[in-house]
């Protein structure tokens, strides 16, 4: 049996694992694939917004030691985790200094030391393959910009969409400004865009496919993922 648990830190995200990657993971090899809210956005009053790592870590932990046989990940954004203070995400300081493909290798690698030691002498470090979205789930859905808007019921935002990716090598390098975030520039064209809501209906309107084509740090994270049945 192969089990895969996705921590992720809001609803948008676990609608994807459960609607979208879930089935095509089943058809490679997975038995059992579902999302987990971290901290307390698992209570449906605080959804969204990612907690401290001290906290996430734990909630991976308590999940790595309870079930033995089971592969954890993150579906995190790389543009709101913390960078300082006790929350701080291993590398995320560091990464503000390195180029843009590079941010999310460095903060996930900085991940996976840190469960690795926490786990201790033993573990088996391919169980846990953190996944840093970059640099935000908003940016994903740019892979395919008439699927995006006709997802949220608005086709004729799609050529404004198109225009926006076409400035970047791919829709994961629409960067991270508090004025041009993914969700910012989408806010700027829909204004009251409600991501739980909007953002899980267009992920699902687009699919897997479009994303993997589009989003080359997101096809390396599902390609580990899909290897591992075959691996183990």
């Amino acid at each position: 049996m192969t089990r895969l648990l996705v921590h992720v830190e809001g609803q948008t995200e676990e609608t994807f694992v459960n609607e979208v990657l879930a089935s095509h993971l089943h058809g490679v090899g997975y038995t059992q694939v579902s999302a987990r809210l971290l901290g307390k956005a698992r209570q449906r009053d605080h959804r969204g917004g990612i907690r401290s790592w001290a906290a996430v870590r734990q909630d991976i932990v308590n999940h790595l030691t309870e079930d033995r046989g089971c592969l954890a990940t993150t579906m995190v954004d790389y543009y709101a985790l913390p960078s300082s203070g006790p929350g701080a995400w291993p590398g995320r300081h560091n990464a503000s200094r390195v180029p843009t493909p590079q941010k999310p290798l460095l903060v996930e690698k900085a991940l996976a030391g840190d469960i690795g030691r926490r786990m201790g002498v033993g573990f088996d470090g391919r169980r846990f393959v953190p996944f840093v979205v970059l640099h935000e789930f908003e940016g994903l859905l740019f892979s395919d910009c008439h699927r995006f808007a006709a997802g949220i019921e608005r086709p004729d935002l799609a050529a404004s969409f198109q225009q926006i990716r076409d400035q970047f090598a791919n829709p994961e390098e629409i960067n991270d400004s508090p004025q041009t975030a993914p969700s910012k520039r989408v806010l700027q064209l829909v204004p009251g865009y409600q991501k739980p809501l909007l953002g899980a209906l267009a992920a699902i309107e687009i699919g897997l496919e479009p994303i993997r084509a589009a989003c080359p740090h997101f096809r390396a994270w599902l390609g580990r993922l899909e290897a591992w049945p075959l691996g183990a």
